[in-house]
């Protein structure tokens, strides 16, 4: 100390620190204010600048409020060299944390923006996070004095290393990489792979993706593996599709009739079941002189491929109460099994039950 302390000073000090701890929640309850009028209107940029000063401002405030009242108090120069050091790495890192937090939220957004689902990709807001996090801490290090040359040596030299210890994770963080770069899947897809699992793209992150059933199960395959296997995306390079539905009918059937009947129950299955496509016009193609119909194939249109089985399920049952209606019949396959033995076999089988037949005593005269 260059002089002694006084109560002066420790007054002079208290106050400034309590100045930072009110100013600081004051900026909090304004800047929460400002949060919700921000919402409001349609440009973003006011969001992200709200969101970064609510973290920024408020812990700036109590720093200042220690340093003012650090230079109040009678410290030497070493020591009020290190607590401004302090001060000034404390605010470095709370604004890299909100320029993590802010950047990664800028990435998700425009990642679903690309998607068009509210799911995520967080293999690129880890990425985006880890890196702006890893520049703060090295301009933390270099504003503290502390060289980052060797640091970034030894990550050089051992950056080998690591990529031949994380291999499979390298691979996965890549192939991760690659299938959202390349669009072949987006999170909200429904895809179905070779070996048989389907379900809806919920996230693709470093390491995995997420996919999740029809029966809110969830499938967890490796970017890699993902990567590499023939797959089937029912939503590229649109959502909507159109589904079959087999029908048969009896010989005897008006074909004209039961096209017009069939069209008129499918089209207003595409207006009064949600999930169809309104727009979509149905048709009837007949195929097949089957042994006991004849064949066709209804085509139906739906929104997404989940909605194909609510759509069917509603269709079937539709078109089976019209066609009772409409005395169309639908016939059930017959068999008719002939049963015949010859004389061959007929003969030996009738003698011995003759032979195994008692002896009875002939007529008398």
């Amino acid at each position: 100390m260059n002089r002694a302390l006084t109560l002066q000073d420790v007054v002079v000090a208290g106050i400034a620190v309590a100045a930072g701890l009110v100013l600081a929640l004051l900026l909090r309850v304004l800047l929460r204010w400002l949060a919700k009028q921000a919402l409001r209107t349609q440009w973003i940029g006011d969001d992200i600048i709200v969101d970064v000063l609510r973290t920024l401002a408020p812990w700036s405030a109590v720093a200042g409020g220690v340093a003012v009242a650090a230079a109040a108090l009678p410290l030497n120069h070493q020591v009020g060299h290190t607590v401004n050091q302090v001060l000034t790495a404390f605010v470095m890192m709370t604004a890299t944390f909100a320029a993590a937090r802010v950047i990664s939220g800028l990435v998700q957004s425009v990642a679903q923006s690309r998607s068009g689902v509210a799911a995520s990709a967080t293999i690129f807001v880890n990425i985006t996070r880890i890196a702006v996090l890893a520049i703060g801490f090295l301009v933390i290090l270099q504003t503290l004095g502390i060289s980052i040359a060797p640091l970034l040596t030894a990550l050089g030299v051992g950056g080998l290393a690591i990529a031949l210890a994380l291999k499979d994770t390298l691979a996965n963080l890549f192939a991760g990489v690659h299938i959202l770069v390349s669009k072949t899947v987006q999170p909200g897809d429904y895809i179905r792979l070779s070996s048989g699992e389907e379900g809806y793209v919920r996230d693709i992150n470093w390491r995995i993706t997420v996919v999740e059933q029809l029966n809110n199960n969830l499938v967890i395959i490796p970017n890699a593996q993902l990567a590499g296997t023939n797959m089937t995306n029912f939503s590229r390079p649109e959502q909507k599709l159109s589904v079959t539905v087999q029908v048969g009918v009896a010989y005897d059937s008006d074909l004209e009739h039961v096209e017009r009947v069939t069209i008129e129950v499918a089209d207003s299955v595409m207006k009064d079941v949600s999930g169809a496509v309104p727009d979509h016009e149905s048709a009837v193609r007949f195929h097949t002189f089957a042994e006991s119909r004849i064949g066709f194939t209804v085509i139906l249109g739906v929104g997404e491929f989940s909605d194909k089985y609510r759509i069917k399920h509603e269709f079937i049952k539709r078109l089976h109460e019209r066609y009772r209606a409409e005395g169309i019949r639908i016939p059930v396959p017959a068999r008719t099994v002939s049963l015949q033995q010859s004389a061959e076999t007929v003969i030996p089988h009738q003698r011995a039950s003759l032979d195994a037949l008692p002896d009875r005593p002939g007529p008398t005269g």
